[in-house]
């Protein structure tokens, strides 16, 4: 049985990183190159870094932060952000990202997940979904999740995939920040219908939270920032309860 992986995510704002509650509110957890060094020491499995503010101030990712923070870690790292062209990725894992995501700019352009894949292979993409629940239904959000789309999430979730993902970043901004566990549901639902992993995001605030998405949701990774930054949660310490409970863990 594959390894659950327990990802730190680091949300990148003027060159520091950040945090809030369902997309807003951010307030400074530190600096994005000591934090992602601290987390490959304490055994993260991955980390995800995102500029989150790249697609809606229309610039690129932020390449200079890629290169130092490939400089400082020694696991496997996805970066987003502004992220629109064949020309972007390149020059993020040239600078030594392991992986991309997208998301705004798949949804402008789907055709856009086919060609990075093909020219790079599915391995290193990942979109990410940022999804609110609206009337009833679980809709797309894009440009840092300020922009509601025409696009429900399940079936765009399934596309991508067709399309060459190698894994989805869903992310409930419903559930962004609470603390209050992942969406669970929508996360099962998602994960029951796709062959590729889905890394959970958005919601954690206890170590049972992560039991209950690897479980209950079915996914693949689970994802978190403020547990993480603000010393809440110690990546070991999630990893052996984890393991203590069942769940297959890179230990």
């Amino acid at each position: 049985m594959l390894t659950k992986r327990i990802i730190p995510c680091l949300d990148i704002k003027d060159g520091r990183t950040v945090k809030g509650t369902n997309f807003v509110d951010l307030r400074d957890a530190g600096d994005p190159v000591e934090l992602g060094a601290l987390y490959a020491q304490e055994g993260a499995d991955e980390l995800v870094f995102l500029d989150i503010t790249a697609t809606v101030d229309d610039r690129k990712t932020l390449v200079n932060l890629v290169r130092e923070v490939a400089r400082h870690v020694n696991i496997p790292f996805t970066v987003g952000g502004g992220i629109s062209s064949i020309q972007d990725v390149s020059a993020l894992l040239n600078a030594g990202a392991d992986k991309v995501s997208i998301n705004s700019s798949a949804v402008r352009n789907p055709d856009l997940i086919d060609e990075l894949a093909l020219q790079f292979g599915s391995q290193c993409i990942i979109v990410a979904i940022d999804t609110r629940w609206v009337n009833g239904t679980d809709w797309v959000h894009t440009h840092g999740g300020r922009k509601i789309t025409e696009i429900q999430t399940i079936p765009w979730a399934k596309e991508v995939e067709n399309r060459g993902a190698g894994e989805i970043l869903l992310t409930s901004m419903d559930a962004d920040g609470t603390k209050a566990g992942f969406a669970n549901a929508l996360t099962s639902t998602i994960s029951g219908n796709s062959s590729i992993p889905i890394i959970a995001s958005g919601g954690a605030g206890t170590m049972e939270h992560f039991y209950e998405v690897f479980t209950e949701g079915k996914a693949d990774a689970g994802l978190a920032a403020s547990i993480f930054h603000f010393k809440e949660i110690a990546i070991l310490d999630l990893k052996n309860y984890l393991a203590s409970k069942g769940i297959p863990m890179r230990i």
